[in-house]
């Protein structure tokens, strides 16, 4: 039970440090595996908690300013098919 409030005060304080984005138009389903962990999060916050799940907890981190999906999968054993999968579920 403690684990599952962690998770969600982490996820909401995390929301918050995410700036908004920048006006840029992404169709819906096009979250790509070349993509900064970044650059999700700021257009879709939303799939914070899809990195979470994954084992990616770098969402906040400086590294997500350069690592891209793929990258990120790789350093934490994730098939990035399953991510990206996942990711482009949760934005529509």
């Amino acid at each position: 039970m403690k684990k599952k409030k962690a998770k969600k005060k982490i996820i909401k304080k995390a929301k918050k440090t995410v700036k908004k984005p920048e006006k840029k138009s992404l169709k819906i389903g096009e979250i790509k595996k070349d993509m900064t962990i970044s650059e999700v999060v700021k257009r879709y916050p939303q799939t914070i908690e899809v990195f979470f799940n994954y084992g990616l907890h770098c969402v906040g981190c400086f590294a997500a300013e350069f690592d891209t999906i793929e990258s990120g999968a790789r350093v934490h054993n994730v098939n990035v098919e399953h991510i990206l999968f996942d990711l482009n579920e949760k934005i529509k």
